[in-house]
């Protein structure tokens, strides 16, 4: 059975099932690489093309540095079977995932596994504040900038000469990035969507229900310019937009976060399908870290493993301290005399649960 992808419990992995696109098999693919296509998506899901520009290819990544710092080494059968069910109905349906769990779950990294399995370039990260709106995710128009760089008008007045071209100051934001027409889904990651203001998630509604949203101040220029470039959230090459208007070929894969701190309103969630990650049991958590740290755990860091599931309790602790504590661990931190030890990772893994605000 020799190169056969095991479990995290060393058992062989029994075969996917034929519908699954993404299998959590850790492979790792660049948006270059020929990639199988992706099933279609319902009807009531597809979105037609206004313009006879074909989709665009997804940019390959400069390198793969970021990949390897969120995943680590490629291990394969991560996460429960549920989940996997979950991910793929997503991606068949084309319907946002909304992901919620404690601190320390792996709910963000679920949108680079998926970007990374299926080809999908780099994430489309949009973090979420309590400031954060619709319009921060889709576009920014510096507008004094374009009025500062115009030039001197004559004579010394103070007036200025023709505004220059409206493009170099648009630039579109993770979620604008990912409704292009792309030949293939994007992957955007809405990170900690219940940290935002009252209105956001209501807000977005309508983008995921259409796929498209408008530039004003594009739809103003009318007949006299309907094309321009501008900038995207992925900082390369400028893309062209037509009459002021962005529409997806494929809806992007959305994943969006939640630590629950709210609730979101029935219309929101029958929009998207809803998985829970539940916290690492020690199986999951010697995946992760032989994923950073790589395959055999020693004696002493399996014992920490066990320490720290003892003090996690319901949560009180979260996976990223672990990781905080083996890496010492590797430089030798806990050669020091016992009670220094036992101070520090008590620092380490002190409890969320108790913390107050300052």
């Amino acid at each position: 059975m020799s190169g056969e992808p095991t479990d995290l419990h060393g058992a062989p992995l029994p075969p996917p099932p034929a519908w699954w696109v993404f299998r959590d098999d850790g492979a790792r693919h660049s948006p270059a690489d020929p990639l199988p296509p992706l099933p279609p998506a319902p009807p009531w899901r597809r979105f037609r093309q206004t313009t006879d520009s074909p989709p665009r290819d997804i940019p390959v990544p400069a390198d793969s540095l970021d990949v390897e710092r969120k995943l680590g080494a490629c291990v394969p059968g991560t996460l429960d079977r549920t989940v996997v069910d979950l991910i793929n109905a997503a991606i068949q349906l084309r319907r946002p995932l909304l992901v919620t769990g404690q601190p320390g779950t792996g709910k963000s990294s679920l949108a680079h596994q998926i970007a990374a399995e299926l080809g999908l370039g780099k994430v489309l990260w949009w973090p979420v504040v309590s400031r954060t709106t619709l319009r921060d995710g889709l576009y920014d128009y510096d507008a004094i900038g374009r009025v500062q760089d115009a030039p001197a008008g004559p004579g010394s007045g103070g007036s200025r000469g023709p505004l220059p071209d409206i493009g170099r100051y648009l630039t579109l934001g993770p979620l604008g990035t990912a409704l292009l027409p792309w030949k293939r889904p994007r992957v955007l990651l809405i990170d900690e969507l219940d940290k935002s203001d009252v209105d956001l998630p209501n807000d977005l509604l309508h983008i995921f229900e259409e796929g498209e949203f408008r530039i004003r101040e594009l739809e103003r220029l009318g007949q006299s310019r309907r094309e321009a470039s501008v900038g995207t959230a992925d900082h390369g090459a400028p893309v062209v937009v037509r009459d002021g208007r962005v529409r997806c070929a494929e809806f992007p894969v959305v994943v969006i976060t939640s630590n629950g701190e709210r609730a979101f309103s029935p219309a929101f969630r029958r929009r998207c399908l809803e998985v829970e990650l539940a916290p690492p049991d020690e199986h999951r958590l010697a995946a992760m870290i032989e994923s950073h740290f790589g395959p055999e755990l020693d004696p002493d860091t399996r014992d920490l493993v066990r320490s720290f599931l003892e003090q996690r309790g319901d949560g009180a602790v979260a996976a990223d301290q672990l990781l905080n504590t083996v890496h010492l661990v590797t430089n030798r931190a806990a050669h020091a005399d016992e009670a220094s030890w036992a101070q520090l990772r008590a620092a380490l893994w002190r409890s969320l649960a108790t913390d107050s605000a300052p």
